[in-house]
């Protein structure tokens, strides 16, 4: 067995850490290439059936969030869930929400937003991101199985790494430590080099480090 052993509130702290300092980088770089793409295949499709009214309510979500107004976050996502299921303005609203209650410690909260966002929304790079972060909520709440099945397939490209970072925290919570330091040495080389990952690399190799005795 591994010498890696975490307390809870540890756990939760590196959880909360990891969602703020990834989650909002991440989200915005998808966010661009999203509303690109929407802007480039999408918009004459979605124009006609709401997407006018759709832009109008995330606009509203956002400055919701900006107030820290969680109720009102959760309502307005619920309503272009509800309205325009079929708009990347649902799926980045249900993104957006879950982050809210996500830093209120309201998990039940998040969970839902998330699920659909995973299972259900149109753009496949959101729901990759959807079910990375259910995955930290599902490991917060200590549904372990649920978490690592949310990380399978992971996917190439930009989240890969963080997919196998959390998916090796999942791991390690089982006491599998022979998986869970493949799984960080496989986000470790998909980091690569590069600057902007520099804190991440770091934390990767104190969690290696941690399973050595």
């Amino acid at each position: 067995m591994a010498a890696y052993d975490l307390e809870e509130q540890e756990q939760i702290a590196q959880l909360k850490a990891w969602w703020a300092q990834y989650g909002n980088t991440i989200v915005t770089i998808l966010l661009v290439l999203a509303l690109g793409f929407a802007g480039w295949q999408g918009w004459n499709k979605y124009r006609n059936s709401g997407a006018t009214e759709a832009s109008a309510l995330y606009s509203d979500l956002q400055r919701a969030a900006v107030g820290d107004d969680a109720v009102q976050v959760r309502k307005i996502a619920g309503e272009l869930i509800s309205k325009h299921g079929n708009t990347v303005q649902a799926q980045m609203g249900a993104l957006l929400s879950a982050g809210i209650q996500f830093q209120k410690n309201d998990l039940d909260n998040a969970r839902p937003h998330l699920e659909w966002a995973a299972d259900k929304g149109k753009d496949a790079t959101l729901r990759n991101l959807a079910r990375l972060r259910l995955a930290a909520v599902l490991l917060q709440q200590g549904a372990i199985d649920e978490a690592l099945a949310r990380l399978q397939p992971v996917p190439e490209g930009l989240l890969l790494a963080r997919f196998e970072d959390l998916r090796g925290d999942a791991l390690a919570a089982q006491g599998k430590a022979t998986e869970a330091r493949a799984a960080w040495e496989s986000a470790f080389k998909a980091l690569g080099n590069m600057t902007s990952d520099a804190d991440m690399r770091d934390m990767i190799r104190v969690k290696l480090e941690s399973l050595k005795g």
